[in-house]
């Protein structure tokens, strides 16, 4: 535990120190061994223990706390404070008095009412709940109930302590300049130091300044303008800038989600222009290669061309083929009902018909 407590003082340190955001990156990394403690009630209240060692009260120095006491005989370390709106502040100093040594009994002083409103102001928070928030902080062993403001010699035998802790500067109240001046001589006086950037004055400090929010906030979760002490005017006006946020909350998402809306359509039209592109290249290269210049569609058409002059043009005779008159007369062709009166065949006439020699007396039948 006490390396646990040593390791996170470190992880805060580094972070005040460091200047960008490596240091913070690497603390962060630093892994802790999990562990369980058993606390289970708060701290007991001093007034309702049993009486303190019989044994004459006898400080222990701070050489012998540095070094370690026994477990019977721990050192007795006193804080005390307001608390009021008890934060992480006031917790972490409460952690600091605990692990100043190594065996040590907490004791935490809780002042009253009466005495905070005398000589600091008006609290939050009244001192039983004050004396039960305190109570609850697992750094803590033991409470005491209307501490005194300043530290006197019967009080600090009573409760037999050995040191005072709180932070080292100077704390001027009820007519003196530090109230623990006397401690420091004595050589009680353990500093802690301060959490920066947080305080009871910073909380309320937040609240008084965002009033107007935290006032519609407590309406709107139920409580009444008499309970929030604000007049029947304001409230109405409160109610007012509820619906006027509540219209303006409105009119900001319909304009976030116009806004995505026109975002999906023109990012769904950019998708829509180049496709419509990829596709009317493709269209363009196919009907350049059908129509082109040198497209399919023009060898097609040489190649039918070529095909059907060559279908429709007569086939040149060979060069050494017979002449007319070198070619065998071919032999007269009758119809069949002239087979009974035909003459001898003549010789070949000129007048040639169709290929084939038409005879004399077919000429003379035509005559007659």
């Amino acid at each position: 535990m006490e390396a646990h407590t040593s390791r996170r003082q470190l992880s805060r340190k580094r972070r005040r120190e460091g200047s960008n955001g490596e240091a913070e990156e690497r603390d962060r990394a630093v892994k802790v061994p999990r562990c369980t403690v058993g606390l289970k009630h708060p701290a007991p209240f001093a007034d309702e223990l049993e009486p303190a060692d019989s044994k004459p009260y006898q400080r222990v120095s701070m050489e012998e706390a540095k070094r370690g006491t026994p477990p019977d005989r721990p050192v007795r370390v006193y804080a005390d404070g307001i608390f009021d709106v008890f934060h992480s502040g006031h917790a972490r100093a409460l952690m600091q008095a605990k692990g100043l040594f190594p065996n040590t009994h907490l004791i935490v002083g809780v002042c009253s009412d009466d005495l905070t409103h005398q000589f600091k102001g008006f609290t939050v928070m009244n001192e039983d709940e004050r004396y039960d928030a305190v109570s609850h902080c697992r750094y803590i062993d033991e409470v005491v109930r209307n501490a005194p403001w300043t530290l006197s010699p019967e009080f600090l035998a009573k409760h037999r302590i050995d040191f005072v802790a709180h932070d080292d500067i100077p704390y001027s109240s009820a007519g003196s300049d530090d109230v623990y001046k006397h401690i420091k001589e004595a050589g009680m006086f353990a500093p802690t130091q301060r959490t920066e950037g947080i305080s009871t004055s910073d909380i309320i400090t937040r609240i008084v300044r965002d009033y107007d929010v935290y006032v519609r906030r407590n309406l709107q979760r139920g409580y009444t303008a008499k309970e929030l002490n604000v007049s029947f005017i304001n409230e109405k006006k409160y109610h007012l800038q509820e619906r006027v946020d509540k219209v303006k909350r409105k009119v900001k998402d319909v304009e976030e989600k116009s806004k995505e809306f026109v975002q999906k359509v023109e990012e769904k039209s950019i998708d829509l222009i180049q496709k419509w592109e990829e596709k009317s290249r493709e269209f363009i290269g196919n009907f350049l290669q059908m129509f082109g210049p040198e497209g399919a569609l023009k060898h097609m058409l040489k190649e039918g061309r070529g095909r059907m002059l060559q279908a429709i043009s007569p086939r040149q005779s060979p060069n050494s083929s017979p002449t007319r008159e070198e070619r065998s007369p071919s032999p007269s062709f009758r119809l069949p009902f002239f087979t009974k009166t035909s003459p001898p065949p003549s010789p070949p006439s000129h007048h040639v018909a169709r290929g084939y020699p038409i005879s004399e007396d077919d000429d003379d039948e035509d005559e007659d």
